[in-house]
C-alpha cells in the first residue's frame, strides 16, 4: 500500500491512504542515500507500507520533490527533516513576546531557497505594535517583498485571514517559527479542522511555552494541506559550503558572477567584488548581508 505521512512523535507515524488513517512503524532502517537524517521518514512523505496487525510497516519512501531540514540540535553532524513534498514555506515571526531575530529569519528563508521552496513571511500581532514598530515591520516586508518573499502583516487574533488563505488553497503548506509567535492561534482561526493548543508567553523570558510537540499535516480542503511543526528556538544551517551559499539570496545571486573571481567569491575581502559594492551602494540591505557573514562565520555550516 501506499500513502502520506501526516503526523511524525518519531516512533510512530499517521500514514493516510485512500482516505483513511493507519498508525505505522518503520521496519528496519530507511535511509536517503547520501544524507544523515535525524528522522528519516517525514511529514510529507508518500511512503510505501504494509499492514500487520494493528500496526502497519513503512518499508520504503517514495521520490521527494523536495524537503526543507535544518541542523539536528540532538545529534551532530546530522539533519532534521521539518517537511518533504512541500509547495511553500511560511514562518510566523513577531517583533517581541518572542522576539524573532532577522537572522533568524534569513536562515529560513535560505533553507527554502535551497530546494526553489516559494517563501512565506507572517509577521503577526501587529495589534501590540506601536506606531514605530508598525513602519519598521513594513519597511522589511518591503525588504522581502523585493527579494521575492510574499509577506503580510497581521494580528491573528483580530483580522480577517481571507488572504492566508487564499494562499494556502490548492497548497501544501510548511508553517514554522518559534514557540509563541501565534501559529496555532493563526492555524485554529484558518481552518475548524484544526484545533492546535495554544500556549502563553512566559512573564520570566517573553518567550512562548511548547504546545506543538511533532510535526502533524491537517487537511483544510481538498488539495489543500498545511503542516504545523514545533517551535523552533535554532535554524543551522546544514550541506551548503561557502561558495554556495550566495546562491540561496536572490539579490546575490542576481550580482554574484560580477565579481572578479566569479564563483569563487565568498564576498567578504576579496577585490572587485560586485556583492561588497551592493551593499556599499544600497542595492543589498546591510542586514542581509550581516546575516550573510554570520552563516559564513558559523563552523557547523561548512562541508
Amino acid at each position: 500500500m501506499k500513502g502520506l505521512v501526516m503526523r511524525s512523535t518519531g516512533s510512530f507515524y499517521d500514514v493516510l491512504s485512500e482516505g483513511k488513517k493507519h498508525i505505522c512503524r518503520v521496519r528496519g532502517k530507511i535511509r536517503l542515500a547520501g544524507i544523515k537524517e535525524t528522522n528519516p521518514v517525514a511529514v510529507g512523505d508518500y511512503v510505501s507500507f504494509e499492514l500487520e496487525n494493528d500496526y502497519g510497516s513503512i518499508t520504503e519512501i517514495l521520490d521527494r520533490k523536495n524537503h526543507i531540514l535544518r541542523k539536528s540540535i540532538k545529534k551532530t553532524g546530522h539533519s532534521h527533516v521539518l517537511a518533504a513534498n512541500i509547495d511553500q514555506a511560511m514562518m510566523v515571526a513577531t517583533l517581541s513576546m518572542p522576539r524573532t531575530s532577522l537572522g533568524f529569519i534569513d536562515r529560513f528563508l535560505v533553507s527554502a531557497e535551497a530546494f526553489r521552496i516559494p517563501q512565506v513571511i507572517v509577521f503577526n500581532k501587529r495589534d501590540l505594535l506601536d506606531d514605530e514598530s508598525r513602519d519598521y515591520v513594513d519597511s522589511l516586508m518591503a525588504r522581502y517583498r523585493n527579494i521575492g518573499v510574499t509577506c503580510f502583516s497581521i494580528s491573528a487574533k483580530q483580522d480577517d485571514l481571507s488572504e492566508i488563505q487564499k494562499l494556502l488553497t490548492n497548497k501544501i503548506t510548511l508553517v514554522a517559527g518559534h514557540s509563541g509567535v501565534g501559529k496555532s492561534t493563526l492555524l485554529n482561526k484558518i481552518s475548524p479542522a484544526i484545533t492546535q493548543t495554544v500556549g502563553d508567553i512566559s512573564d520570566f523570558s517573553s518567550k512562548g511555552t511548547h504546545t506543538t510537540t511533532f510535526a502533524e499535516m491537517f487537511k483544510i480542503a481538498e488539495e489543500t494541506f498545511v503542516i504545523d511543526t514545533p517551535g523552533v528556538k535554532e535554524w543551522g544551517l546544514v550541506d551548503m559550503t561557502d561558495q554556495e551559499l550566495s546562491d540561496y539570496f536572490p539579490e546575490m545571486r542576481d550580482v554574484r558572477l560580477d565579481c572578479k573571481f566569479g564563483s569563487r567569491c565568498i564576498h567578504i575581502k576579496e577585490p572587485k567584488c560586485a556583492v561588497v559594492e551592493a551593499v556599499k551602494n544600497g542595492v543589498i540591505a546591510l542586514e542581509r548581508y550581516e546575516s550573510y557573514l554570520s552563516m559564513i562565520d558559523n563552523d557547523d555550516n561548512r562541508k
